[in-house]
């Protein structure tokens, strides 16, 4: 009896690994978005999108909190809409993509905060320069099976840093009071990931 249950064990892990050890998942940036706004002109905001995006999530259905997450953004891929604003955005004033063109999110340590959300701890670093930040995260959502084999998941997030602290200091003071571009960035991230 107790060889039939080593055999079920060892069965199981071989042929349910996401069940008995956790997964680790490929992010589809295809149907994955970093999206952010900030205030311009202190009376509206701008939004862009980071359009290329790669990381592996670990996701452990076991126990949630041993989770791990690593994120690198291309720099270069961001978009306004504005061709123009673009270029600036790219250029040593802000984002510096020729020295610094990729941004990493690494996570310290993952939290439950309520029914099916998280709190996931890490580092950002963006423009050189490292800061802890929280993401407030929904999900993961349950796997399903996609039209080609494929297994997914999907989950969004939420967080807001201050340029400053990453050393993106470009402005320009309003005759009226105020400046041209704000402090705070608002981050959505909806990220659709395949299991590896």
């Amino acid at each position: 009896m107790r060889r039939v249950l080593l055999y079920v064990a060892a069965v199981s892990l071989v042929l349910f690994p996401a069940l008995s050890q956790g997964a680790t998942y490929a992010i589809d940036p295809e149907h994955s978005s970093i999206q952010f706004k900030v205030r311009h002109l202190m009376v509206s905001y701008v939004k862009g999108v980071f359009h290329k995006v790669q990381g592996v999530i670990d996701v452990d259905d076991k126990d949630i909190t041993k989770s791990k997450v690593k994120v690198t953004i291309d720099t270069e891929s961001i978009n306004t809409g504005v061709a123009k604003r673009d270029e600036h955005l790219r250029s040593a004033d802000f984002f510096d993509v020729i020295k610094y063109p990729t941004m990493t999110y690494v996570s310290k340590k993952v939290m439950k905060s309520g029914d099916g959300r998280l709190k996931v701890v890490g580092d950002l670093t963006l423009h050189g320069i490292t800061r802890e930040v929280v993401l407030d995260v929904e999900g993961p959502s349950n796997e399903i099976k996609d039209p080609w084999g494929k297994f997914r998941r999907g989950t969004s997030a939420l967080t807001s840093i201050n340029r400053k602290d990453f050393g993106l200091t470009w402005n320009k003071a309003l005759e009226t009071g105020g400046v041209v571009v704000g402090d705070e960035v608002i981050i959505n991230l909806e990220v659709e990931m395949i299991r590896e």
